[in-house]
């Protein structure tokens, strides 16, 4: 018993001391950035109004979602404090900026977080599909997987093309050299990850797990986290050569070994250093490798902070 109040002790003061040197870090580096007062007048139709004839998608860094079909996760005050890392349906989250989506689901379309279930994806591809039909010119990142430990649903790649055809970008390495305008009316580069199932080919309409890759850092830990996301980042090519989507998720994880499992307080250790991560980016040098950043619990001034690294790219500011 007593060791484990003394190991309790030690992960407070460890996590502690992790959120101070952020905390640290945040005062003598700030928020700056080229373009980071650049706010969208229309988060909705943000990717129309930096002008999508020269927004190419190696340019964008994308706003995204972690664990993005959660929101009505278990049950609520019971176990869903244990899994949601969303409080907005996934329509809400585009609507409010989000350009990725990280969909998990089991067996029987359920959409799910480990053991925990949820609504069928069909109510993800239904909030999607709304979307599109009230928006023009904005592009969507649609990753699903099944979930560790689950079985592929059967015949999912045809549900997908039979729900998305029209709107689906085929798997195109020139795809990430093209604008928007090249694109169009194609809208989603829908990312199906099974686990036994054939991955999707190139050509097809569905793309592979290759073309959206990422480094999970599995921590509670947010100054381990922040540094860890920095270090992978600059291991990676610059996307004007990339060939794939690399995600940094600016999340952290509850730990079983510590008294605080749910996920909000967990994760709102690193939830506000956002913009803190994208200044970094730039006086590291690697600004040019950032791409999509996640975030649990998504908010305004995250989509802000995407869309102005975009915007000064465009621009030729960055």
């Amino acid at each position: 018993m007593g060791s484990h109040v003394s190991k309790q002790v030690e992960r407070r003061k460890a996590i502690a001391v992790e959120k101070h040197t952020l905390c640290d870090l945040h005062q003598s580096c700030g928020e700056e950035f080229p373009s980071c007062a650049y706010k969208p007048s229309d988060k909705k139709n943000w990717m129309a109004g930096i002008n999508p004839e020269k927004l190419h998608i190696n340019k964008i860094v994308w706003p995204g979602t972690h664990d993005s079909a959660t929101n009505k996760i278990g049950f609520p005050f019971i176990t869903r404090p244990f899994a949601q890392c969303q409080n907005l349906s996934i329509y809400q989250q585009l609507e409010k900026g989000a350009r990725v989506l990280d969909i998990r689901i089991q067996k029987d379309r359920k959409v799910c977080h480990g053991v925990l279930l949820t609504y069928n994806v069909d109510a993800v591809i239904s909030d999607v599909k709304k979307f599109l039909s009230e928006t023009q010119y904005e592009i969507i990142i649609l990753e699903i997987r099944t979930e560790f430990g689950h079985e592929d649903p059967p015949e999912f790649d045809k549900y997908l093309v039979d729900q998305l055809g029209e709107f689906l970008i085929p798997q195109d390495d020139h795809v990430f050299d093209k604008t928007i305008s090249e694109l169009l009316p194609k809208r989603v580069i829908c990312v199906w990850k099974p686990r036994k199932s054939p991955q999707p080919k190139a050509g097809s309409p569905l793309w592979n797990a290759g073309h959206l890759k990422d480094n999970w850092i599995d921590t509670d830990l947010p100054s381990t986290k922040f540094e860890s996301n920095l270090k992978h980042l600059s291991n990676q090519p610059p996307v004007s050569s990339r060939k794939f989507f690399y995600r940094v998720e600016n999340t952290v994880t509850p730990k079983a070994d510590n008294p605080v499992l749910c996920v909000k307080p967990v994760t709102g250790r690193i939830h506000g250093y956002a913009r803190l991560f994208i200044t970094q980016c730039f006086s590291r040098g690697i600004a040019d490798r950032l791409q999509i950043l996640s975030t649990d619990f998504i908010d305004e001034d995250f989509v802000d902070a995407c869309v102005a690294v975009t915007y000064a790219r465009v621009e030729g500011k960055a």
